[in-house]
């Protein structure tokens, strides 16, 4: 009986042995054709500029043309669904993890399942600036909460996305100030009313506002980031201005099938923080508002698990519940 026990032991490690050494085998090899990456967003942002220049060092060291698709429109559920039914480990999600960090509180049902969304490799945080009019004569965000403080519903603001919305409305409930959302579906004309001093408090990628900034139409009282950047050092970072409930890191990375292999993910990570050594990358990248963090799919996982777990934290604030 013993033997027959120590026999099947040996047997089932042979057998994994095999399954491992077959799963290293096609990692290496892969991809076998071309590889596609989806993206949420439209040509010309900054995850959209990142994608591209990750996918042609992929593509020279993968020996397969890397495309890159921009998918936008439908809060992320047009990439996304189309991503997920592809079913293919030769296409990859690309982009920001806000746009769906939020869609179980922002919709009712949704049209994809979140396991589907594998995260493979972190690339960079996309830099989020808290934007004012210069003729609002604040020099602080704490200036500007007292101000609004002071003038309960007569001031407003904006975001760019649902995970965002989330944020600064929770934000808003937790420290009892009243202000108007104002929705846009067009970030430029967001971008021109701030300028002009119509809207209050505009929260942005810095890749949006930035020429609005060097021109003096736009003044940036805090990033939302967990640390400074180099881009903008003289600018404090929401913790450091006194409010820490407002932080949020915008990641973005590449996200694959959920059935992928961990070798692939760890092959596929491996690459694009290779690719993230060229200094030209990372310059470009910066350029645009972003800082280059790449990491791990588990690292990756732990930071996307870090804002979900952030925006649930919100939700509850404002009484919303999860989508089942």
């Amino acid at each position: 009986m013993h033997t027959t026990k120590r026999l099947i032991r040996v047997a089932a490690l042979m057998l994994s042995a095999i399954v491992l050494s077959g799963m290293h085998a096609a990692a290496q090899t892969w991809p076998q054709r071309p590889v596609k990456m989806l993206l949420p967003l439209g040509p010309g942002s900054g995850a959209d500029i990142g994608a591209r220049l990750i996918a042609e060092k992929l593509s020279a060291r993968w020996g397969q043309p890397v495309v890159v698709e921009n998918r936008p429109g439908g809060d992320g559920f047009v990439a996304i669904t189309a991503f997920t039914s592809a079913r293919d480990d030769h296409t990859l999600l690309f982009g920001p993890a806000s746009s769906f960090t939020a869609h179980p509180y922002l919709h009712a049902k949704l049209p994809y399942d979140p396991r589907d969304l594998t995260p493979v490799a972190r690339v960079s945080a996309t830099l989020i600036t808290l934007g004012v009019p210069p003729s609002l004569n604040v020099k602080s965000l704490a200036e500007l909460v007292a101000m609004v403080r002071a003038q309960p519903g007569k001031m407003n603001w904006a975001t760019i996305t649902g995970a965002t919305d989330l944020v600064l409305a929770g934000f808003l409930k937790s420290e009892g100030l009243d202000m108007a959302k104002i929705p846009y579906r067009d970030p430029v004309q967001a971008l021109n009313d701030v300028a002009e001093g119509r809207l209050h408090l505009y929260w942005a990628a810095l890749a949006i506002v930035r020429g609005a900034v060097q021109a003096g139409r736009i003044k940036v009282l805090a990033i939302t980031a967990s640390q400074r950047a180099k881009v903008l050092p003289d600018t404090p970072i929401v913790a450091e201005a006194g409010f820490p409930g407002l932080t949020f890191d915008g990641l973005v990375g590449i996200y694959g099938t959920r059935d992928m292999p961990n070798v692939l993910r760890e092959k596929i990570a491996s690459d694009v923080r290779a690719a993230l050594t060229d200094p030209v990358i990372v310059s470009r990248l910066e350029a645009t508002g972003q800082v280059v963090v790449p990491g791990s799919a588990a690292e990756f996982a732990a930071s996307i698990e870090k804002q979900r777990a952030g925006v649930a934290a919100v939700a509850k604030v404002l009484g919303i519940t999860a989508a089942q």
